[in-house]
């Protein structure tokens, strides 16, 4: 990977140093070895592939994603299909309105093809969550490093995120990046991985209603000196797919443009484990008040 380019991760700059910085290991060649990947998947605890989806696909669906931002206000300067936003305008980083009125997005989280390399993948009938996370991230800093097991894990953690790009994401725009083997980590995050975002203290008034906020810092520099192994990313394409376990640190590079950087994450299952309450029906509850739990603290 060879980039000279400072790049930061909410707020700090990366070291970009051998030791540090790294890319993402394509499985591209493997796509079609279930076994393959299964051993890939334990090893690194992601799995990189390079245009998963017909390019045309994802760039229909990034024009239909932009008419609707455009639509609920957002001011673009140049052709639309460039979402390069006009000073003082701004997306919201959480789209959900977006999600419900754009059936496109649908098309391409529920394609046949994927679910299929879920089912070779998990050797099973899959469940894919209800609920589609729909980011939009406009200048500034990118997502705090977690893992999605704090979010979601209610039901089975045989669990897997799939981040897909809509449209090509050069590091200045914020893709995301994993640490390195950070799902070989579970015995130092043990505390945070029993974490449930959604519960709350009822013995303690002063503390009612709150909850954890999921992420592991607000410095990713730090927590890879802490935990070791190499921020790992990639100059993302249309058409590429990025799957990872719960239990994996991911977080995001900082978008330093006014190119919008548009991406779901979906969530994929065998359909004879439990599932997370929060994300599957026609109305899924979410992070809402009826999510919530009591606990004694």
């Amino acid at each position: 990977m060879n980039t000279t380019a400072a790049l930061q991760s909410c707020g700090h700059e990366l070291a970009l140093g051998p030791d540090h910085w790294g890319p993402l290991r394509e499985s591209t060649a493997i796509r079609d070895d279930a076994e393959a990947l299964r051993a890939r998947m334990e090893e690194d605890g992601y799995l990189f592939i390079r245009d998963f989806f017909p390019r045309e696909l994802i760039d229909r669906t990034r024009v239909a994603i932009l008419r609707a931002l455009g639509d609920a206000g957002a001011v673009f300067t140049g052709p639309l299909e460039e979402g390069v936003l006009a000073g003082g305008s701004s997306v919201p980083g959480l789209s959900p309105e977006i999600t419900r009125s754009t059936p496109e997005i649908r098309d391409v989280v529920f394609h046949p093809e994927l679910f299929g390399f879920y089912e070779r993948l998990l050797e099973h009938r899959i469940l894919a969550f209800d609920y589609i996370w729909l980011r939009t991230k406009g200048f500034g800093k990118g997502t705090n490093p977690h893992c999605d097991l704090v979010y979601m894990g209610r039901g089975t953690h045989r669990l897997y995120t799939a981040w897909i790009p809509y449209g090509d994401i050069p590091f200045e725009v914020g893709g995301l990046m994993i640490l390195e083997k950070s799902h070989l980590q579970a015995a130092k995050l043990r505390n945070y991985l029993e974490t449930d975002v959604d519960t709350y203290c009822e013995n303690e008034p002063d503390r009612h209603g709150w909850k954890h906020g999921g992420h592991l810092t607000t410095n990713p520099a730090s927590l890879r000196d802490k935990l070791g192994g190499r921020w790992l990313s990639a100059e993302f394409r249309m058409g590429d797919l990025l799957t990872f376990r719960m239990d994996t640190i991911h977080g995001s590079l900082d978008n330093q443009t006014r190119a919008v950087r548009l991406s779901t994450d979906t969530r994929y299952q065998r359909a004879d484990e439990p599932a997370d309450e929060r994300w599957i029906g026609e109305n899924p509850v979410a992070h809402g008040p009826d999510s919530k739990r009591p606990l004694i603290c």
